[in-house]
């Protein structure tokens, strides 16, 4: 019996693969606890729109992190900290403060798992981080780190 497995099962198969199995399988385990359904011409057109559409999305997803990696191309944000005595930086810049300065400063969202710092932040000066959007998409940001007035 042909069938679409709407689960992963182990030893068996991933969730959406189409696969010819023992009927007495199918019947007594598959179907019966809800991990696949038979493959007649009605599961296999709503299995092919699925995947269309999981496409479509993962398209839109990527599309739009190509256009924020445009827009954050050659950016610079300014992050203002306290001072502590004798002029060095109270505390550190972390990638949460980095990614809020992107939110606010260039209308980016970002969050702040996305950021990674090439460095620990504790002077003022000019910095450097990368904005992973998604795999394979990236991109560079300068931070300069002032005094805070």
């Amino acid at each position: 019996m042909k069938v679409i497995f709407l689960q992963d099962v182990k030893g068996s198969a991933k969730k959406g693969d189409v696969k010819e199995v023992a009927d007495g399988y199918a019947r007594n385990f598959l179907l019966a606890k809800g991990l696949a359904v038979e493959a007649n011409a009605k599961n296999m057109s709503d299995l092919a729109g699925k995947k269309a559409s999981e496409q479509h999305k993962a398209d839109l997803a990527k599309q739009a992190a190509l256009d924020a990696a445009a827009k954050l191309k050659g950016a610079e944000v300014i992050i203002k900290a306290k001072a502590g005595k004798e002029g060095k930086l109270f505390g550190s810049v972390t990638a949460g403060n980095v990614a809020d300065a992107i939110s606010s400063q260039l209308g980016i969202e970002c969050e702040k798992k996305k950021v990674a710092l090439e460095s620990e932040i504790k002077a003022f000066g000019t910095f450097s981080a990368t904005v992973k959007f998604m795999q394979g998409i990236s991109q560079k940001v300068t931070v300069h780190v002032r005094e805070e007035e």
